[in-house]
């Protein structure tokens, strides 16, 4: 018995061990390797920011004009196509926003969904990012309220989109990113932006959906809208989203990203 019992010890404080190690690891993981992988995306999106001011950059030049259904513009995939700025969460915060969607694109930062509009276009530009981990770009998500900004700077201009609202749905749920939003087979009339992200924090079970309609363009040339030099006005707290009735929704077979 005694022997069974020692035993029994032994392997039980294996256990609590294996649990401490895997704790240190999600924390690791959450934690530091996130911040650093933060500060690589901030990096990146600076470097493309000073090559702009300089007239040089590897942006691509995007697709002008109305979103042709069906027509998906020929970008590379994981590569950067766009810079995403938003002064909710900070003056200076800016993350690039590469093309695609999978784990290893999502990985390097916020992702571009593929045959979606692209900035300034009629339809809907949807993007999604992490919001715990791999830099947790779109850690604040649920920090936005209506009105406040969102700027995706391109080679050639800053689209200007102003928040309207946020839902929560399940990640099957893929007629938010729909060139109407929530609309499926409506056409499109009017310049969305879709950020979705995981929800709640430290969990997928959900997605944390924010939608934004285009103000304005502002070319280059112009200089930066000022909205992106000036602090947005202080926000008491954001209103609680929305969460959608699943019974209202069909089901479709894709999965939102922002894991």
């Amino acid at each position: 018995m005694r022997i069974v019992r020692g035993v029994l010890g032994v392997v039980g404080e294996l256990l609590v061990t294996a649990g401490v190690i895997v704790l240190l690891f999600v924390a690791w993981q959450v934690g530091y390797s996130s911040l650093i992988e933060g500060r690589e995306q901030a990096g990146i999106a600076a470097r493309l920011q000073q090559e702009l001011a300089q007239g040089s950059t590897t942006l691509p030049e995007l697709p002008e004009g109305p979103l042709v259904p069906g027509a998906a513009p020929s970008l590379d995939d994981g590569a950067v196509i766009a810079i995403i700025r938003v002064p909710r969460f900070g003056t200076d915060w800016a993350r690039p926003v590469y093309e695609g969607i999978s784990t290893d694109v999502l990985a390097r930062g916020p992702g571009h969904y593929p045959r979606t509009a692209l900035p300034g276009q009629v339809g809907n530009m949807a993007i999604a990012g992490h919001r715990t981990t791999h830099g947790h770009p779109f850690f604040d998500i649920d920090a936005l309220v209506a009105d406040d900004v969102i700027v995706i700077e391109t080679r050639t201009s800053y689209a200007v989109y102003r928040m309207v609202r946020s839902t929560i749905v399940r990640p099957s749920q893929s007629e938010v990113v729909a060139p109407v939003p929530e609309k499926l087979g409506a056409k499109p009339t009017e310049s969305w932006l879709t950020l979705t992200s995981c929800h709640p924090k430290f969990s997928a079970a959900q997605r944390y959906i924010t939608f934004a309609k285009l103000d304005r363009i502002v070319p280059r040339t112009a200089g930066p809208p000022p909205e992106l030099t000036a602090a947005p006005a202080a926000a008491a707290s954001a209103p609680a989203a929305a969460i959608a009735d699943p019974t209202t929704w069909p089901v479709t077979s894709s999965v939102l990203g922002g894991a």
